[in-house]
Order: structure tokens, then sequence, then C-alpha cells
């Protein structure tokens, strides 16, 4: 990790806050407070931080912190960032307040945890193209909740 803002040595480095957690917190490294307003357009929030993966099975996806997102409105403006491994610049964190219009805002301020880094292995399967497909599965071409969304329930949505 290369640090780009300095305040984060203060606030301590981004790190996973128990033994179990999945992703790492990232700070709001902006200079004075913002207030995110309701259905406005997303914001790019420096995390002052850079990484190195360079490994082409990984990739770290910046997700929103679930009590922010639940209790706050805060979520990320694209859902979920993808950081390929080979990208080395400051990572942003587009936020965005999804509360009604006329709500109030929310406010960030600088060193406020606002999303978190979650590292995941990468398959890269080699594709090949054929006429049929060798099995087929009970699924069928249905998609979209073709399976259904109750116990018991026939796909198509017919008990």
């Amino acid at each position: 990790m290369m640090v780009l803002d300095d305040r984060i040595f203060d606030w301590g480095l981004p790190t996973y806050q128990t033994d179990m957690s999945a992703g790492i917190d990232l700070f709001a490294c902006i200079d004075e407070p913002l207030d995110l307003q309701p259905q406005a357009d997303a914001v790019l929030i420096p995390s002052g931080i850079a990484i190195q993966m360079n490994d082409p099975n990984v990739a770290a996806f910046l997700l929103a912190r679930s009590g922010l997102g639940h209790k706050k409105g805060l979520i990320l403006g694209q859902s979920v960032g993808t950081i390929d491994a080979d990208y080395q610049n400051q990572i942003f964190i587009s936020a965005w307040l999804r509360t009604p219009p006329g709500s109030a805002p929310l406010r960030i301020t600088p060193g406020d945890r606002i999303a978190q880094l979650v590292f995941l292995p990468i398959l890269r399967p080699t594709f090949k193209v054929v006429e049929a497909f060798s099995a087929s599965t009970k699924r069928g071409g249905g998609g979209f909740g073709s399976t259904g969304i109750a116990g018991g329930e026939a796909p198509g949505g017919r008990s």
C-alpha cells in the first residue's frame, strides 16, 4: 500500500476492523467536511491510498459499508467498484446518497471511514464457441426470476 495522504498515519492505516472482517475500511481524505445531498450526482472522494496487486488472479472490490448504507443511505455511485490488478493509482470512492429528495444531507468529515475494500480471487476461464452445450440443467433458459420467489412456486410464477 502506498500512502498518498499523510493524515492516514494519524487516523491509522486502513486495516481490518476485526479478525473476521472481509474488507479494510477506507477513509474520506477530504480537506473539509462535505455534505452529500440526497439524489445529487455521485461525488468522487479520494481514499488517500494506492495499492499494487500485480497478480492477474486477484482483484479488489470497493463496496459500501453496510451500516452507512442501511442507516444513512450512503452507497457507491456505481454499486461496486472494481480495482483491477494492474491499477496503481489512488483509489477514489464514488459516494452517492440514496435517500429521497428533501431528506437531510449526509455530512462526511475528513477521516470518516466511508467504504471498504475486499480482495477476491479471480478465475479466468478460456471460452470455446460451441453449437450446443454438452449437458443441460434443470434451469432452462428463463432467467430473471424464472425460479420464482416463494417456496414451492413453480417456474413462471405459478404454484
